[in-house]
């Protein structure tokens, strides 16, 4: 044989070995944990049998999720490092083109909710760039890959294959097209199934609850996240602070309100805007372009952490939501 032939040949055989371990026809109803599952959601749920048999009997077991999952975690970004992937000159005018394109749905949501329009476009924005990189994994795929060949989150990753199935059923989803992260957070603003059954709204009032093709939905669903979880209207986020030399590092970036302005003063944590004692606080020290800034994040923040349990994504989406409002309201 020629060895350029031999060599073309060998190549297209590893090409297609590789395509064919990335995404496999697991037939997940044989898989023994499988079994379990299917047995539980039939009792306990009411999902038809030949149904769930159907879709899993269609799940693709996904290599790369798995290989994602397994990936040694990226070392910690500054404050600085990350505040770059987020906060652009694009992503600040295809947010306020956002606004301007769903105004209604916005206003609407905002005064339902008691939740600012701009902190709605940040997430959005933030999450998806407006819808428009929502996943391309098929949910099911992503979710029965984790929840049967993915043991370290296996518990967590089942209840959510269970959710799905639920939602769909009562969505009228199906549930073999629907796609979304590799960790099988779906639509404009990411929610995994358990929070889409929890917090998704019908908010155009079709009678289903479409987070992946319908912005009303997507800004009602976001915003209701955000009322359900506490946001208080026309209260801080963040205000800046000064830390005096030995405050007590060990709170410090910690996701926890357990403390008050006045027990942040004893620990060296002091707003520079007045507040009141008794507001609950954490404290923030960010490493930015130019030195480090300190700040103390207030209830509001800890809000937009439980969307996304990291004091950089809650800074990121803050910024993005001032720098949205201040170019929308120059227009």
């Amino acid at each position: 044989m020629n060895m350029n032939i031999y060599i073309r040949s060998s190549l297209i055989l590893i090409f297609i070995s590789i395509l064919v371990s990335s995404s496999v026809s697991a037939d997940y109803t044989a898989h023994p944990d499988a079994q379990k599952f299917i047995d539980q959601v039939v009792s306990e749920n009411k999902l038809d049998r030949s149904d769930v048999l159907l879709v899993l009997q269609s799940a693709n077991k996904q290599q790369s999720i798995i290989d994602a999952m397994n990936r040694p975690a990226e070392k910690v970004k500054t404050w600085a490092e990350y505040r770059k992937i987020f906060i652009q000159e694009r992503r600040i005018d295809q947010g306020v083109e956002f606004w301007v394109k769903n105004n209604e749905n916005l206003a609407r949501a905002s005064k339902k909710y008691n939740v600012p329009p701009e902190v709605i476009v940040a997430i959005i924005g933030v999450e998806t760039s407006y819808g428009r990189n929502k996943g391309s994994y098929r949910v099911i795929d992503a979710l029965s890959t984790l929840a049967f060949d993915y043991p370290k989150r296996s518990v967590f990753f089942t209840k959510q294959l269970k959710s799905f199935l639920l939602l769909c059923k009562e969505q009228n989803q199906d549930p073999l097209s629907l796609k979304g992260s590799y960790a099988g957070a779906m639509g404009y603003g990411q929610f995994i199934p358990s929070s889409y059954r929890s917090y998704a709204v019908d908010f155009d009032g079709d009678g289903y609850s479409d987070i992946w093709n319908n912005t009303a939905d997507a800004i009602g669903s976001v915003a209701n996240y955000f009322f359900q979880h506490g946001w208080k209207v026309a209260e801080k986020v963040i205000v800046p602070a000064k830390f005096a030399v030995d405050y007590d590092q060990s709170i410090v970036n910690k996701l926890s309100l357990k403390k008050n302005i006045g027990d942040l003063k004893t620990l060296g944590f002091f707003p520079l805007q007045p507040l009141p004692d008794d507001d609950k606080a954490l404290p923030l020290l960010l490493e930015a372009a130019k030195g480090k800034d300190s700040f103390l994040g207030l209830h509001n923040f800890y809000v937009i952490t439980r969307y996304n349990h990291s004091h950089l994504y809650a800074m990121a989406v803050h910024e993005l939501s001032q720098l949205i409002l201040s170019r929308a309201s120059q227009k």
